[in-house]
């Protein structure tokens, strides 16, 4: 997280009083990718890196916002109806919106805010804001009334009604819901979740950051979900959670190609997930590796959300003897997640870093995970 002490000096700067300090982490998901808005599973876990926030009500109907990792301000009615023209601050704008129409009598508010969870990486910096002030506002404004899964939904809520990102709950939830040296199993569409202890003894998580993100034309996360909407709807399902993969074929002759391939991803996704929660059960890593490996195919074959700088790091860990590695997060770029033995981990690192720069020109980041505690009040 970012430095409390660079927190409490920029607030200093532009805000009198005190404040008090929350925070939201980014997080990782070590497999159950683009499932979450088909009404599957996921398994993810909040990490070490996030959003905080210093935040301390103004008595007033204004909200004014200083982002230190953007060196911008911003100020708004709370009553106002027009977002910001930054699409950085509304998310923060996003968040009161929903939280007003959640019945939190929401007032204007003083906050200065950062972080670290890289931009683009696939980390969901973005969850991480969202969280930090629903968590934040709902502690200031009510008490704590609102539970953890409603706060997760308002930061859901934002990415589709203010951003245009028609998310799943994953991400929200995982920044809510962490808790340290655990992941979680989450059932999308009950809301229902488990904790999983994670202590891969002689295994290390770590992402490396490709540092490079495709913009695409159009709205490629969408359109993908459009194409898992066709599918489920032609079977007469709500989502293709009630679909089987022999649903699929017999329906193949009615399908584009692209939707076919789309739907034959996430079916067989959500029989990874519920592989992995059986491997970890009995503490077999490479199983675990060995669905990672099957996610990546699929996601660069079938859901085609993969790049080359992406498969180049993917193949470079299976070349070195990793566990497992895949594209992390909603694609086209940002990370691979890497569950790499003890033994090989610093070799690994050492020459993966080599061939990507020699290979792309392009230093990649190494970024060890530690799994950590979700959103919550540090002071």
């Amino acid at each position: 997280m970012i430095d409390s002490a660079r927190l409490k000096q920029a607030f200093s700067r532009h805000f009198n009083g005190s404040a008090s300090l929350f925070s939201a982490p980014g997080r990782i998901n070590l497999i159950g990718e683009h499932t979450d808005y088909n009404d599957g599973f996921v398994f993810p876990g909040a990490i070490d890196l996030g959003i905080s926030a210093m935040i301390t009500p103004n008595g007033s109907k204004t909200v004014n916002l200083y982002a230190i990792d953007m060196d911008q301000s911003c100020s708004f009615d709370i009553e106002s109806v027009t977002p910001p023209e930054s699409v950085h601050f509304r998310y923060v704008f996003g968040v009161i919106r929903e939280m007003i129409a959640a019945g939190i009598d929401v007032q204007g508010f003083d906050a200065v805010y950062g972080g670290d969870v890289p931009l683009g990486a696939g980390m969901s910096s973005s969850a991480a804001l969202e969280c930090c002030f629903a968590y934040a506002l709902n502690d200031l404004f009510a008490q704590g009334r609102l539970d953890r899964m409603t706060l997760a939904r308002i930061g859901q809520a934002t990415e589709h009604k203010h951003i245009g990102v028609m998310c799943g709950i994953m991400d929200q939830f995982a920044s809510m819901h962490g808790k340290a040296g655990s992941l979680l199993r989450l059932d999308c569409r009950s809301g229902e979740f488990s904790y999983f202890p994670w202590h891969p003894d002689g295994y290390r998580l770590v992402a490396i950051n490709s540092c490079v993100k495709h913009e695409l034309i159009g709205s490629p996360y969408n359109d993908r979900r459009a194409s898992c909407h066709r599918v489920a709807t032609l079977a007469g399902a709500e989502t293709l959670r009630d679909c089987s993969r022999q649903t699929l074929e017999l329906l193949r002759p009615q399908l584009s190609d692209e939707d076919y391939r789309r739907a034959l991803y996430v079916i067989g996704e959500e029989q990874r997930v519920l592989a992995v929660c059986d491997a970890l059960e009995k503490d077999d890593y490479e199983e675990v590796g060995r669905q990672m490996y099957l996610t990546h195919q699929g996601l660069k074959e079938d859901y085609e959300v993969s790049c080359d700088e992406i498969d180049f790091l993917v193949d470079q860990a299976r070349e070195a003897g990793v566990s497992g590695s895949r594209i992390m997060g909603g694609g086209f770029g940002g990370c691979t997640i890497n569950l790499v033995r003890n033994d090989i981990y610093d070799t690994f690192l050492e020459k993966v870093q080599q061939d990507y720069l020699s290979h792309f020109g392009i230093e990649c980041k190494p970024i060890p995970i530690v799994i950590s505690d979700g959103a919550r009040r540090l002071q």
